[in-house]
């Protein structure tokens, strides 16, 4: 009788990559950055294992929203004081924290629980072309 895989953390290799989010659309970019993150493309992945790759994202300013989203989508945070409802659309997140736009929607795509905390710190986001992550020779990922 053949035993299920299961692999354990120790166990995983873990490749750099590299995507470039010029011109690219967020929910698209963000659902095949996700999947990376999490280790849903190799063979071994285990649900209960962080068994994913880093992801290194660079012109993280230049990433695309359809239609009128600039404009109408807006990022809501609370102070947790009565009135403490503070809203900023997109176009002016984009201006001041231009990286938060893709880490917010990856991190949507991730598990909400301690799992998803760890694979999230496997995340780069970079505002312009260059990054700090020559040493790791990162493959480039096409998207």
């Amino acid at each position: 009788m053949n035993k299920t895989y299961m692999a354990k953390p120790d166990e995983v290799d873990r490749n750099w990559y590299l995507v470039d989010a010029a011109g690219k659309t967020l929910g698209r970019l963000a659902s095949e950055i996700a999947q990376v993150l999490r280790g849903k493309h190799k063979p071994e992945f285990t649900p209960h294992v962080d068994t994913g790759d880093y992801v290194i994202v660079v012109n993280a300013e230049k990433v695309e929203l359809t239609g009128n989203k600039w404009e109408d989508k807006i990022y809501y945070r609370h102070s947790n004081y009565p009135g403490g409802l503070k809203k900023t659309p997109y176009e002016e997140l984009r201006k001041k924290k231009p990286t938060f736009i893709v880490e917010k929607a990856v991190k949507g795509m991730l598990p909400h629980n301690k799992l998803g905390s760890q694979i999230i710190k496997k995340l780069k986001v970079y505002q312009g072309p260059d990054h700090p992550h020559e040493a790791q020779q990162p493959e480039k990922l096409e998207i």
